[in-house]
């Protein structure tokens, strides 16, 4: 199987609502007003919820009360809202996934790490909008979930890696294609934005002359995750290479500023959008 037999299957077991395929629809729609947006949002308690929750968060940090979905629309944007459903209906569509709990919390608790490390790094670059940048953070890795439904022999494999070889070199020998790429096509059956399913799927390359800031975001920040989430089984030095580094300023003290980042978010976002994962902290 190649890279989209595996995104073709996963199309067809995890699938978005109904409510999403809506949702964008009308937000692809240029006459589509706020009002319009926040009604089909209304007609599903739990996600209308969950924005609310994550709108009022630290996480955004915005000083009044946000109390209807219409004023998150308006106040967020509808770019903002939209990843924020994005991230809702992923979330559920793998609910689904046959695996050890602990194993996915694991994913989980590494994916909201890598959304608030490229988000606190795009803010601290002064990126305009760096909150849309979460939603690349927590989809970065989505194939791996795919394999594992599929072909979950074949994730084991990729986790057997030799002294000194990334995990992304091994996913390639192992599937012929990363994670990250089959995050991509995955997203890409979607038909989710081009603007998320780039980065993601060059997420490894170390071709920086041509990667997109997003793209080289990314790939710093899940190097950054697993220094910090690892247990130390990669040296920094390889996944932090000082020509990785050089792409973008990024020093130790934003390296330390980043963790402690992490530290302070990542329950709060877990509680919201993947609760279980929340309660190993």
């Amino acid at each position: 199987m190649n890279v989209n037999d595996y995104a073709k299957q996963a199309n067809e077991i995890f699938v978005l609502s109904d409510s999403f395929v809506r949702i964008k629809e009308l937000i692809d729609d240029e006459s589509s007003t706020i009002d319009d947006i926040a009604d089909v949002i209304l007609l599903d308690p739990a996600l209308a919820g969950t924005i609310l929750k994550l709108a009022n968060s630290s996480f955004f940090n915005y000083p009044g009360k946000i109390d209807t979905v219409s004023k998150a629309v308006l106040v967020l944007g509808i770019t903002e809202v939209y990843n924020l459903v994005i991230a809702f209906f992923t979330s559920k569509a793998f609910n689904k996934l046959t695996a050890e709990q602990d194993y996915l919390d694991d994913f989980w608790c590494k994916s909201v790490d890598c959304a608030l490390i490229i988000k606190f790094i795009g803010v601290k670059l002064g990126i305009p909008n760096a909150e849309r940048l979460f939603i690349l953070g927590l989809l970065y890795n989505l194939g791996e979930l795919v394999v594992q439904q599929i072909s979950s022999d074949k994730v084991i494999a990729a986790s057997l890696l030799e002294k000194d070889e990334l995990p992304w070199h091994k996913q390639s020998s192992v599937l012929g294609f990363t994670f990250g790429e089959c995050s991509a096509e995955l997203l890409k059956n979607w038909q989710l934005p081009f603007t998320i399913i780039e980065p993601i799927r060059n997420q490894d390359s170390d071709d920086f002359q041509y990667s997109s800031d997003e793209s080289k975001l990314l790939y710093l920040a899940k190097r950054i995750m697993l220094c910090n989430t690892n247990n130390k089984a990669y040296p920094t030095e390889l996944l932090l290479t000082e020509d990785a580094l050089k792409q973008l300023p990024i020093d130790q003290n934003m390296l330390t500023e980043v963790s402690n980042f992490c530290d302070l978010e990542r329950l709060g976002i877990l509680s919201i959008l993947n609760p279980s994962a929340a309660m190993i902290y």
